[in-house]
């Protein structure tokens, strides 16, 4: 499938339908750019979470004392 747009003087270019559509994306959906080599991928990505990831954030430093770093250093 080829879609064609035209940057706008902001940088800006409209996703076309049949993009948006294989997608699955809509107004206020998140998507990432990846470029590989002169490539750009586009994809949806998933809202992040912030309180999510702070809490468990904080569940992970229990992992790093050290106690632990003694205990796994010879792993």
């Amino acid at each position: 499938m080829v879609s064609i747009g035209k940057l706008s003087a902001k940088g800006q270019v409209t996703v076309p339908k049949r993009v948006r559509e294989a997608l699955g994306v809509g107004p206020g959906d998140l998507v990432a750019y990846d470029i590989d080599n002169g490539v750009v991928h586009l994809r949806r990505i998933e809202p992040f979470d912030a309180e999510f990831h702070a809490a468990l954030s904080q569940t992970l430093d229990e992992w790093s004392t050290a106690e632990d770093e003694e205990a796994f250093d010879d792993l």
